[in-house]
């Protein structure tokens, strides 16, 4: 019942709604599929469309790659459990007070500057003006990284040691290990945080709302992702537009494109379980 109403309930409503012209106040107007095929032509939706592919796959693949990589070393490190605890400090701080973090790296004249400055290199890109995308992926990738190590590290703890051991008496090298080891008896465990990134990345919304946008304005529409282009479209903004039917439009796209990645990648994921 809870389920229904809290999940079931909106979902089915954002679908009706999507169909409508409605300001959220007054009576819905039927429009039948024109928002839709208004989404088909709107730029700022293709955008936003793209950004969130690219945090999907470009940011998953960069979040697993370097999560892989840290349990790897943090699993012979002395003194693992602070580093891992160092490394998913960011998972428990708000998106928001992150995102400022971050724009204190980034401005013209921040650490980064003043770090690259130290070892001679004065003339530092522009990051927030030329870069602004990438340096939130970068961001997100940061925020995220320490979950996913602490979800991969619980799976490799659990990997008999003395695997490793036949595998060093056999003078296996450290990515033999990791190919023929490590990403087969935590396939499982890669597959359901493959799953958990894919529908974490669609709700992302505080952290780009906060770093690139101001106190009045919204990010420009070039780091919009689908969760700024649908609060974009209803109260973001100094006039916000109360496009609800539109918005609602663009979320259902969103999530059945979501969907459909996320059944394409349960099945290429697919494994026979092994059992040690």
């Amino acid at each position: 019942m809870v389920y229904a109403v809290l999940f079931l309930g909106p979902a089915i409503a954002s679908v009706v709604i999507s169909f409508t012209r409605w300001d959220g106040i007054g009576t819905a107007e039927p429009v039948g599929i024109d928002n839709y095929l208004t989404l088909m032509g709107d730029t700022v939706f293709h955008t936003a469309f793209k950004n969130t592919m690219v945090v999907l796959l470009g940011g998953g693949i960069a979040v697993f790659v370097l999560a892989f990589g840290l349990t790897m070393v943090l699993r012979e490190m002395r003194g693992r459990k602070f580093v891992r605890s160092v490394v998913f400090f960011p998972t428990i701080i708000s998106p928001v007070v992150l995102a400022i973090l971050w724009g204190f790296i980034f401005q013209a004249n921040g650490l980064m500057d003043t770090g690259l400055d130290q070892i001679g290199i004065a003339n530092s890109p522009n990051w927030l003006g030329d870069h602004l995308f990438l340096i939130i992926v970068i961001g997100l990738v940061w925020t995220h990284l320490g979950l996913y190590v602490t979800i991969l590290m619980a799976a490799v703890d659990q990997i008999p040691r003395y695997l490793y051991e036949e595998c060093a008496l056999a003078g296996a090298t450290a990515w033999q290990r990791f190919r023929y080891v490590t990403l087969p008896l935590t396939w499982d465990v890669v597959s359901a945080a493959a799953v958990l990134w894919t529908i974490g990345s669609l709700k992302i919304f505080e952290f780009i709302y906060a770093f690139g946008g101001t106190t009045a304005d919204m990010p420009p529409t070039s780091v919009w992702n689908s969760a700024l282009f649908i609060y974009g479209n209803t109260f973001g903004g100094r006039t916000p537009s109360f496009s609800f039917g539109y918005a609602s439009a663009a979320a259902v796209v969103t999530v059945i494109a979501v969907m459909a990645f996320v059944v394409l990648l349960r099945r290429a994921t697919r494994r026979d379980p092994i059992e040690f």
